[in-house]
């Protein structure tokens, strides 16, 4: 079985991990109401995409 020579330096070993982690998720602002929401989604908010209303939303 194959084992390190040597012992990797946590430089080089963190290096290695750059790319793992989390992002924010991206959010833009509707144009009907200027919540935020995802993109190309519907806005929960006001229920529009595009300009036109696709979801029904109860108001309490």
């Amino acid at each position: 079985m194959a084992v390190p020579k040597r012992k990797k330096s946590k430089s080089r070993r963190d290096k290695r991990r750059t790319h793992k982690k989390l992002s924010a998720p991206a959010l833009v602002p509707c144009p009907q109401c200027n919540e935020l929401k995802p993109p190309h989604r519907a806005c929960f908010y006001c229920g529009t995409y595009k300009g036109e209303e696709v979801i029904k939303i109860k108001e309490e």
